[in-house]
Parts: C-alpha cells; sequence; structure tokens
C-alpha cells in the first residue's frame, strides 16, 4: 500500500492557556502547508487540519497571544492525527476530566504525537506507558521523577515508537512534523513543505 493511501483524513491539534505557541504553531503550520503544496503539486489533499481547546473557548497562549479553537474536545471529530503540544502544563495535568477526554481522543486516533512537555500530558493520560520517548532537555529530569518507568531519550529531537510520537521542544516540534509528512505522504511533499517553508529541516 503507497504512502499516500496511508495518510491520515484528519488531524487536530489541541490548545489549552499557556500552551507554547510555537509548539502549537509550528506543527499547524507544517501540516497546513503540506496541503498547499500538495495541491500545487496536483496531489490529492492529505488530510484536514482542525483544532481543539478543552472547552471550546479561546485561550492564551503562553506568550500572551489568543487562540480561537474551532471546536471543544469533546466535540471535536476523531482524529487520525491527535497532537498535543507543550507549554506551562500544570493546569492540564492537574484536571483529571481534561486528561480522561485526551486519552479518549487519543485512543480513537491511529497516531498520537507530542512537542515538548506534551510528554507530561501523554504520560499523566496513561497513554506513554513504558515506551521511549523524549520531552525538552530542561524537562527530562522532572518528566523521569513523575515518571520513572519512561525510557527517556534526552538528546533525541524526536522519538517514534510508529502509533505514539514524541519529540523535543519548539523546533523538534517542526523536525518531527516533516518527519510525519513524509512517513504518511511521502519524503517529497515533506522536502517540498520544508522547502516552501523556508525550514531547515533536522530530518535525523
Amino acid at each position: 500500500m503507497s504512502a499516500a493511501a496511508l495518510a491520515p483524513r484528519r488531524v487536530l491539534l489541541l490548545m489549552f492557556d499557556d500552551v507554547e505557541l510555537l509548539d502549537f504553531a509550528g506543527p499547524f503550520e507544517v501540516f497546513t502547508t503540506a496541503v498547499r503544496v500538495a495541491g500545487k503539486r496536483g496531489q490529492p489533499v492529505p488530510w484536514t487540519v482542525s483544532t481543539a481547546s478543552p472547552s471550546g473557548a479561546p485561550v492564551r497562549a503562553r506568550a500572551g497571544l489568543t487562540l480561537h479553537a474551532e471546536h471543544a474536545l469533546a466535540e471535536a471529530p476523531a482524529a487520525d492525527v491527535f497532537l498535543v503540544p507543550g507549554g506551562v502544563v500544570d493546569g492540564v495535568l492537574a484536571d483529571a476530566a481534561l486528561l480522561a477526554q485526551i486519552g479518549r481522543c487519543a485512543r480513537q486516533a491511529s497516531l498520537v504525537a507530542s512537542v515538548c512537555t506534551g510528554a507530561f500530558i501523554l504520560a499523566d493520560a496513561g497513554l506513554l506507558h513504558a515506551a521511549p520517548c523524549t520531552t525538552h532537555w530542561e524537562d527530562v529530569a522532572d518528566l523521569r521523577q513523575r515518571h520513572p518507568h519512561l525510557d527517556v531519550y534526552p538528546e533525541a529531537r524526536w522519538v517514534d515508537n510508529g502509533a505514539l510520537v514524541t519529540s523535543a521542544g519548539i523546533s523538534a516540534g517542526i523536525d518531527m512534523s516533516l518527519h510525519l509528512v513524509e512517513r504518511l505522504a511521502g519524503r517529497e511533499l515533506a522536502l517540498a513543505t520544508a522547502r516552501q517553508m523556508d525550514y531547515a529541516w533536522r530530518d535525523a
């Protein structure tokens, strides 16, 4: 089966108060740019991209920018790819109902990815188990202390476990997202997307 045939139909990105802006916006730009580039190349649209916040209300990013979500998380269409960014995640980790909803959305998806401290959210939602993973270098010790069963790779840009992919911070989330474009829709589209973004992709 071709990579194009395996491409997901829906990409859903979570946003929440104190989200790190580029943890969210970097992957959003990669996936939406890939759609534009595919169209320019005469290729089928590989996916649609949508966003969700816990209640559907606007959220305030860590740097102060207000972000408007398309859906409340509980009402968002089931996603093939569910991406959880990082930032200041204390509020998310303290909300048991939200963690449970994140877990439900993740288990409906065929691929779940996190950026930076989004790994804490996946771990607290019971999704990482003992899988190899990574997070921002500054948060490695805290992740190991909070979840000592995890196999954390502090030097990795991203760790791909098949159905679960984690990345380090900010620019690593962009690298990981381009990796996902390659994995789901082919290397040519990933390279063309990086080129369109004028982004020096670290693809290994």
